[in-house]
């Protein structure tokens, strides 16, 4: 079997660590993250299953890390590449320090499309590539009131992003050989966040959540969100809403309801 090349950011642990876990078995991988030590260690864990591996060890949080990445990629040899790195950095709006808006814009919304960028040439060139990208189900989250969300604005501006931008770029290359996927996944038991999620119950494992991801592009799924049941109708319905607001909302007179007389 020819064993082909996948880069995986977040690598060092959760999600990231599972799909490494994973595609070891068929992939070479090059991993990213900013604990080279974690890297490393997990580097030599997968060695062992036969995998060649790189370590590049780069804060995605800055736009040096986003190049060290980039500069990988061009390279045109990686066929598989998984964007998952992310962190929520939940709060109020107000209490978000300014150098905090950018690095975690940076991180969570610019990366993934700087990433996706460098990466799509040596794809095209080869005939062959599949693109992932782990947004949140929070990306959807925007009107929920629900009092259990967390404060959330800036993280869901930028997964909202990040889900716009793959869902439309899925479009574009439909034409073309490659796979893409978004990823939607719900609460995860990792460390990301502080460890929040190993307190919480009805949280999913990050070994299902790669899983289902891989399984999906399988199955030709451009929007995973592993626990929903009946995606495909959520999904027709989300269309359905859009194409509503787009088509109905482009028209050269105004709605009714703000044509009422002056007083």
């Amino acid at each position: 079997m020819t064993r082909t090349l996948a880069l995986i950011t977040g690598a060092s642990s959760g999600i990231g660590a599972a799909y490494a876990r994973l595609l070891a078995g068929d992939h070479d991988l090059v991993l990213v993250a900013r604990r080279a030590d974690r890297l490393t260690d997990l580097a030599e864990e997968l060695r062992a299953q036969g995998a060649a591996v790189e370590v590049l060890p780069a804060d995605l949080m800055t736009h040096d890390g986003i190049a060290a990445v980039t500069g990988r990629l061009a390279a045109g040899d990686v066929r598989m590449l998984i964007s998952n790195a992310g962190a929520g950095g939940y709060a109020p709006l107000i209490d978000v320090e300014t150098t905090d808006i950018d690095r975690l814009l940076t991180l969570n919304a610019v990366a993934p499309v700087q990433l996706v960028h460098a990466a799509l040439p040596g794809m095209l060139a080869a005939g062959e590539g599949t693109i992932v990208t782990v947004a949140s189900l929070l990306a959807l989250s925007g009107g929920l009131t629900d009092p259990r969300a967390p404060r959330r604005t800036l993280y869901v501006a930028a997964k909202a992003a990040t889900l716009g931008f793959t869902r439309t770029l899925t479009g574009e290359l439909a034409d073309t050989p490659l796979r893409v996927q978004v990823l939607l996944p719900g609460v995860v038991a990792t460390e990301w966040n502080s460890g929040a999620g190993h307190s919480i119950p009805w949280a999913m494992t990050p070994e299902d959540v790669a899983s289902a991801s891989l399984i999906g592009l399988r199955r030709g799924e451009t929007v995973c969100a592993p626990g929903l049941e009946g995606q495909d109708s959520a999904l027709n319905v989300l269309l359905a809403a859009e194409t509503a607001f787009v088509t109905g909302g482009n028209q050269p007179t105004l709605a009714a309801r703000y044509t009422e007389p002056r007083a």
